[in-house]
């Protein structure tokens, strides 16, 4: 090397951090990187811990790490994962590692983070299918909504997956066990109808609060049917409670029911069909019998259910949640006496309506004169 040749590299060697800094300088003063940083802190950051949290526990990774830590092996076998796909296991489980969800040592995983270990625990999974409702389903609605306005499409009831619905109806289960506390006869023998039964939880607690009950649960949906029947078997109830796929507009059954039940899918029936529904649920009442149908409303305010209400806006079955004002009307016109609106819990949108089987004309149809309405604002 001349001496020309080793002056000119000398120059470049010396003149390379000013130009790092001068790149780093003028990258700092991109007007952009403040809003990107803002960005990955307030949403890019909790969306990914939020997705791999509901993906953690709706596939049971969690759960097997509620005990004691697992290895790769044993996460593979319980997801059912090939030999061959266990790199790709690995490489997710390092990104929940990377949040701070997940910790790694010695070759084992386990659970790091408080929501982690609280959406681990079996009492709390009603809140981690909750999470997975909102990010497969509400998510969908926000972000798909101007797409579908242009091109026309709509959700269809194979958009849900119902076994999720059916364990995130759970978060509400305190308020409809009141219900079903105050309506629920506890020694005579009760002939009870669920309409849409989910994972029959509901109609277990009707037969522990009552040991002569008898029932009937049919759900539209023919796996979250097929499950409800499994969780009926192991609750040592399959002698008692009869599981069917149906839909209640077209179930071929006599008016032999005490007391009929619809937890929570009002809103699966379109607005403008829903006294029909009502009636067709009166006309399976035996003379005297109640119905007992619990729903969120719209009104209160709460994000959660207003988006909820946007999915269905959005379906092309059912209808938007209802309102109190509007069920109570529909249900005098479907024929029910002594129609009741109480408040489970002051300040919730979630409520409680009755209504009784007392009319003498032909069951099931729609009468010319409204029912007496009453709405009661106390706690059960």
């Amino acid at each position: 090397m001349d001496l020309l040749s080793l002056a000119r590299a000398v120059k470049d060697r010396a003149q390379e951090p000013f130009t790092g800094l001068a790149t780093m300088a003028r990258t700092v003063a991109d007007p952009r990187l403040p809003l990107l940083l803002t960005l990955n802190r307030t949403l890019f950051t909790p969306s990914y811990r939020a997705s791999f949290l509901a993906a953690a526990a709706g596939s049971g990774v969690l759960r097997c790490m509620a005990t004691r830590p697992c290895d790769l092996e044993s996460l593979a076998e319980h997801l059912g994962t090939g030999r061959e796909e266990r790199q790709r296991l690995r490489a997710w489980l390092d990104i929940g590692v990377r949040l701070g969800e997940l910790d790694r040592r010695e070759g084992c995983y386990r659970l790091r983070s408080r929501t982690a270990k609280a959406l681990a625990q079996v009492g709390n999974d009603a809140v981690a299918a909750t999470l997975e409702e909102l990010l497969r389903f509400h998510v969908p609605a926000l972000r798909d909504a101007p797409r579908m306005l242009q091109g026309g499409g709509r959700f269809g009831l194979c958009d849900q997956d119902g076994l999720v619905v059916a364990r995130s109806s759970l978060v509400v289960r305190g308020f409809v066990e009141a219900a079903v506390r105050k309506a629920l006869p506890r020694t005579a023998p009760v002939r009870l109808l669920e309409v849409g039964c989910g994972s029959g939880a509901y109609v277990r607690y009707a037969a522990e609060l009552n040991p002569r009950l008898t029932a009937l649960a049919v759900d539209v949906q023919a796996e979250v049917a097929e499950q409800a029947a499994k969780n009926m078997a192991q609750w040592g109830l399959a002698d008692r409670v009869e599981t069917r796929h149906g839909d209640l507009r077209t179930l071929d059954l006599q008016p032999q029911f005490d007391i009929v039940t619809m937890h929570n899918n009002i809103y699966y029936f379109p607005q403008d069909e829903r006294a029909e529904v009502l009636a067709r649920a009166r006309s399976l009442l035996a003379p005297g019998g109640t119905l007992l149908l619990t729903s969120s409303c719209r009104g209160s305010g709460t994000l959660g259910l207003e988006v909820l209400n946007l999915w269905f806006e959005y379906a092309r079955f059912g209808g938007p949640l209802p309102r109190e004002d509007e069920l109570l009307g529909q249900l005098g016109e479907a024929g029910f006496d002594d129609v009741r609106a109480t408040r489970v819990l002051p300040g919730q949108a979630f409520r409680a309506f009755t209504g009784s089987n007392s009319a003498t004309g032909p069951t099931g149809a729609l009468p010319a004169r409204s029912a007496t309405t009453t709405v009661e604002r106390a706690t059960s």
